[in-house]
């Protein structure tokens, strides 16, 4: 199975914030921020210490877990929301994780 959701601007944003604390460009702060996210999610659905994914332009592609792909359809048809629908929920969530931690070191 292939999850494709497009990069919301929130997490869009959030990559760009993080990317610059970082001295990143755009697409690899994207990258390195869809991997966090999408890492995260896998590793508390399956236990997974990796993620299968790509970014194609401002789209993530990934390829879930057995584990993940279950629970996201058990979602999809507990709520009426696509499996991408759900996953791009997901994905928001973490969209700011990590970036407190920049920002507190900046502070300093």
């Amino acid at each position: 199975m292939v999850i494709r959701v497009p990069v919301s601007d929130r997490f869009m944003d959030a990559a760009v914030e993080w990317g610059d604390y970082r001295m990143l460009d755009e697409q690899e702060a994207l990258e390195t921020k869809a991997e966090q996210a999408l890492l995260e999610i896998e590793h508390l659905v399956s236990g997974s210490h990796e993620v299968a994914f790509d970014v194609e332009g401002e789209e993530l592609v990934l390829y879930p877990s057995d584990e993940l792909e279950r629970l996201l359809a058990a979602q999809s048809e507990s709520t009426g929301l696509s499996e991408a629908a759900v996953l791009s929920l997901h994905v928001d969530l973490f969209a700011r994780v990590f970036l407190e931690e920049v920002e507190a070191d900046a502070e300093v």
